[in-house]
């Protein structure tokens, strides 16, 4: 297929926000104000379910497996979304009703015909992608009252991916046709607004890009449409050196190289999801993160460049777990015993975020996991001496020096400590 230049489509951008950006009725009005000063621009919306409704959505989701009552679970998430139907002004508004209507009685629906033929994964993508949809159907009504003409689109009808659900891999060719064909012609003069995180396989059924997917999702959108930028409106002021949460005196990056936010991403940073640079830097598009408080300010741009002087970056990760490898018979580790623990790793679908090997032991950091911790255990404890420690934390440092490791490391029992060139690792117990 042709590749589409810049200069045919013309300026166009793709917003996303997410559910911290759209929490309340309050933040949708937010909202509005920065899509309407963009409004006469070529503008595509993507935006996540609000607030926590999809940790809400899981909750029920398990209540149903677990066979327990969810009729005040449902009752809740309805009266979430209605209160902010109200607050907008929307209670009047037919079609909306009609749509949440329809939109519940799917879930009832799905929920009661839960059965474990269909497996877990299946039935949480049928479920949790609900709120995505619930969500921008409230705020395209909302958007539309205001007078900023606005076309909602089903984002499981043109992202097209394969068949692993919770994890979907995208169809690139297909994606790429079905947005070229469907979404761009409808781009010259309305918004038009979409759903992040989901979309659907060759049969239709729907499927998630992973959690918190829709930063990947406006990737898929921008990368598709060849656009100009893309900018994912946050609760922060752009990337920060660290997580304001847990470390003072935090500092703003202006611009960042892709390489190095691609980097963050993959030790831990959250500010943006790991799988949003690469398309974006494959095609030269600069991803730009703003605040959605201060509109005004220019936040950080990620791009090709180069900026001397980095500040350290500091990316913390809790609620971890080391595991050492130990060979029973006092002989050495070789190639053959990494190679049976790292199959079991890849057979249990565990990610490892430090390793680190001596003569007679292998050992690992990862994400806490006890059951699937227990199932590594299992079945390697024939082979191994295996011991593990629990409730630790970890943090890496990119670009680091002396002292901010000397800060960091200060009155911490450090279990781990590993330094390259540019990064440093270390794993501690929490006093």
């Amino acid at each position: 297929m042709r590749e589409i230049s810049k200069k045919e489509i013309g300026h166009l951008k793709v917003f996303k926000f997410g559910g911290a950006s759209v929490r309340d009725a309050k933040s949708v009005q937010n909202m509005t104000k920065i899509i309407a000063a963009h409004q006469n621009e070529k503008l595509l919306v993507v935006v996540s379910a609000m607030g926590k409704m999809t940790n809400a959505f899981e909750a029920l989701l398990e209540k149903a497996i677990e066979e327990e009552p969810a009729e005040e679970s449902i009752l809740e998430i309805q009266e979430f979304h209605s209160n902010i139907i109200q607050e907008l002004d929307l209670t009047s508004h037919q079609a909306l009703r009609e749509d949440m209507e329809e939109i519940y009685e799917q879930l009832v629906h799905g929920l009661n015909g839960y059965s474990s033929a269909f497996g877990y994964d299946f039935v949480y993508d049928q479920t949790v992608s609900l709120a995505e949809v619930i969500s921008t159907k409230i705020i395209s009504a909302y958007l539309n009252k205001q007078g900023i003409n606005t076309l909602w689109v089903d984002a499981r009808k043109v992202v097209k991916t394969n068949n692993t659900h919770r994890q979907a891999m995208v169809d690139w060719g297909a994606t790429q046709a079905m947005i070229k064909s469907q979404v761009l012609p409808q781009m010259e003069e309305q918004v038009v607004l979409t759903q992040g995180f989901i979309g659907s396989n060759a049969k239709y059924n729907t499927t998630t890009l992973g959690r918190e997917g829709s930063d990947f999702s406006a990737a898929i959108f921008a990368t598709s449409l060849n656009a100009e930028s893309v900018t994912i409106w946050k609760d922060v002021p752009g990337v920060l050196n660290a997580d304001p949460k847990k470390f003072e005196n935090t500092k703003l990056y202006e611009r960042l190289p892709y390489k190095e936010a691609a980097e963050m991403t993959y030790y831990g940073a959250t500010v943006i999801h790991p799988k949003t640079i690469k398309p974006l830097a494959q095609k030269g598009i600069p991803l730009y993160v703003r605040s959605f408080q201060n509109m005004e300010e220019r936040g950080t741009v990620i791009e090709e460049c180069i900026v001397p002087n980095l500040n350290p970056a500091i990316i913390h990760k809790d609620n971890q777990t080391v595991i050492s490898f130990k060979i029973s018979d006092f002989s050495f580790i070789n190639e053959g015993h990494i190679h049976t623990i790292f199959d079991h790793i890849k057979r249990l679908d565990l990610t490892i975020n430090l390793m680190q090997n001596s003569a007679i032991s292998f050992t690992i950091c990862m994400d806490d996991n006890p059951k699937k911790r227990e199932q590594l255990r299992t079945a390697l404890m024939e082979e191994f001496r295996i011991y593990y420690n629990e409730g630790l934390e970890m943090i890496t440092v990119k670009n680091y020096n002396q002292d901010t490791i000397n800060e960091l490391m200060e009155g911490k029992e450090v279990i781990i400590e590993q330094r390259s060139r540019n990064n440093f690792q270390m794993v501690y117990k929490v006093n």
